[in-house]
């Protein structure tokens, strides 16, 4: 007879669990006060509530049991059971292969909820009812801060807030050390904030206060705990939070403050699927959608790197092209860039002009229309700010008229349009349309003497800015060359 060694009854045990080991999950729903109705079952995608993905669903028969089983892989996280009235549910934790019995009393929700087979879940409706008495203890506070009548009242009530703070804190790292492997111990980590050290801190001279201490460190150590490669985290209210905090609050609004945050944001995600996924689709969105001048260029740089470079492999190719058409049409007139020639007929004199071959310190590049509501209101603000300043500062207008042209005339004479260099393009031989992105009116944008783009999209309100700005900083640099 041979003899079974301890290493053979190890891989034995081994096989026999990846031999009953199942993808997907079996979840038993009880309510005692439900029957007949609905259920579903759903999760998050990186967004808080009320933005939540319906994943299954059942329904309750005449005792109140509703049962949900898949055999499909599921990727983990906080999910949610949420009952017809779509108004109703709870969180849970839901990971692949889990087989879970739940049972609650939809008057009683959040809590009075049990489970069995799943000793997380239970940790976790430990946590969500110190969170409830937290939650309690903060209201009171709050009430007292507002009733404070004295400093002295007032620190009070910040300091006992700061001491619950810190027991919420405290919770959240204690069960991490005593369950470092859990998922639960993954979504604690991503909550957690830096701290910034107390007291003075110092620049490398060792006399000058570093102002900008608290804020450099803060955001060298936001992402220190967040678990890059834990796909689930996706399925958690978490992430997009996260982002906006870092992207748009602690971020340079520059172009290439952006495209480097990107790159490393995608970086830390690389090899995972959702998270991956979920970045390049925020930092794209993001920055497309911004009113912060500049940032069309950070949504070519990702199309041009990400989008083009097949990374976005969830996209099919009608929607991969938007992507590459919409860069192609902003790649030529980034902030930056030379601007694209525009030579149109002149309509008061029949002759071509050329856009580039206007001598001026700064080109107002502007195209309009003088049947354009918007237009109406702001080319005479514009003519105005010309005459009272922009002109003695070296500005000269080339405009260009889109369309309703036998409108022009009479515009032109009730508001005094002189000193404009005004043209069109009756024949549609132009291609300015597609150069300069001209999608509505007015579409404005300020050329240096070198015609290199220095502002786009503008409006009355910030071109004498950018135009000071510029002055203020060649100024700068003249000084720094004596």
């Amino acid at each position: 007879m041979k003899r079974i060694t301890l290493i053979s009854l190890l891989l034995i045990a081994g096989l026999s669990q990846n031999l009953f080991a199942r993808d997907g999950y079996h979840i038993s729903v009880k309510f005692t006060d439900m029957k007949d109705t609905m259920v579903f079952l759903a999760h998050y995608f990186g967004e808080p509530l009320p933005k939540i993905y319906k994943a299954d669903s059942a329904r309750f028969d005449k005792n109140g049991v509703a049962v949900m089983d898949s055999k499909e892989k599921v990727l983990g996280g906080i999910y949610i059971i949420l009952l017809d009235d779509k108004k109703t549910y709870f969180e849970f934790l839901l990971n692949n292969g889990d087989d879970m019995t739940i049972t609650a009393t939809a008057e009683k929700l959040p809590t009075g909820i049990k489970f069995k087979g799943s000793p997380e879940n239970d940790k976790f409706m430990e946590y969500v009812g110190f969170l409830k008495d937290f939650g309690e203890k903060q209201q009171a506070l709050q009430k007292q801060f507002e009733a404070a009548k004295t400093k002295d009242d007032t620190a009070t009530v910040r300091a006992k807030s700061v001491e619950e703070s810190k027991k919420l804190t405290n919770y959240r790292r204690d069960y991490i050390k005593s369950n470092p492997n859990t998922m639960l111990s993954s979504i604690f980590k991503s909550l957690e904030v830096p701290q910034v050290p107390e007291g003075k801190h110092y620049l490398a001279d060792g006399t000058t206060v570093d102002s900008n201490f608290a804020y450099n460190y803060y955001k060298k150590h936001y992402w220190d705990d967040f678990n890059f490669q834990d796909d689930r985290l996706i399925h958690t209210p978490i992430y997009n939070g996260k982002l906006d905090e870092y992207i748009n609050k602690m971020t340079l609004p520059w172009p290439d403050s952006m495209e480097h945050e990107a790159d490393w944001l995608l970086k830390q995600t690389k090899g995972t699927t959702e998270l991956f996924k979920y970045t390049l689709w925020w930092m794209t969105h993001n920055v497309e959608n911004s009113k912060i001048m500049g940032m069309d260029e950070v949504f070519v740089y990702l199309v041009e790197n990400y989008y083009m470079k097949g990374d976005a492999t969830w996209l099919t190719n009608e929607e991969l092209q938007k992507y590459t058409e919409r860069a192609s049409k902003i790649a030529p007139n980034v902030i930056g860039n030379v601007a694209p020639e525009v030579k149109l007929k002149e309509i008061s004199t029949g002759k071509e002009v050329s856009m580039l071959g206007v001598k001026s310190k700064y080109t107002l590049l502007i195209f309009w229309s003088p049947g354009c509501g918007h237009c109406i209101t702001e080319m005479p603000i514009i003519d105005s700010a010309y005459k009272a300043s922009w002109k003695a500062k070296g500005v000269k207008i080339y405009s260009v008229i889109t369309e309703e042209e036998k409108k022009l005339d009479d515009f032109i004479k009730k508001n005094k349009l002189d000193g404009w260099i005004i043209t069109s393009d009756p024949e549609h031989t132009g291609d300015f349309r597609s150069k300069y992105d001209v999608y509505s009116t007015p579409t404005i944008y300020l050329l240096d003497e070198k015609k290199i783009i220095r502002g786009k999209r503008l409006d009355h309100t910030n071109i004498g800015t950018i135009i000071d700005f510029l002055d203020k900083k060649e100024k700068k640099e003249k000084e720094q060359k004596k």
